[in-house]
């Protein structure tokens, strides 16, 4: 439900995405096959496109996948003092925006440029919501 309405937002229709929840163990085999670290993460995205420039002009759209690790999403909710399911919409906003071509690692402006646009749309949901 939060995807359908984070993909409404945005104004993508016909779009198709996958999404894995995985453990501790499952994740860091991932980060380390496709990115060659060693240790888990909360969220990986496998984007089918580079720039959204590259997404086909008619027919659905296949964004990518996004990978969800629910063991650090729960301590990382302890943590903040916030529910698993909130935890979980931020990742999958996060995911969402890195297969939608947003790149955090690329530079300080390219980071600020998706913060300001996760915090938009984790808005925006609570406000349909």
């Amino acid at each position: 439900m939060v995807m359908e309405k984070a993909l409404m937002l945005l104004s993508l229709n016909q779009v198709e995405l996958s999404l894995l929840f995985v453990n501790d163990v499952q994740m860091q085999k991932l980060n380390k096959m496709h990115r060659g670290i060693d240790k888990t993460t909360d969220v990986l995205s496998f984007p089918m496109y580079a720039l959204p420039s590259e997404f086909p002009k008619e027919g659905v759209i296949l964004l990518g996948d996004i990978v969800i690790n629910v063991d650090k999403a729960r301590r990382d909710a302890d943590e903040k003092q916030i529910t698993l399911y909130d935890e979980i919409c931020t990742l999958l906003i996060h995911g969402l925006l890195h297969l939608l071509g947003y790149d955090h690692e690329k530079n300080t402006y390219q980071a600020q440029k998706m913060l300001k646009k996760e915090n938009e749309l984790a808005s925006a949901l609570k406000a349909v919501d």
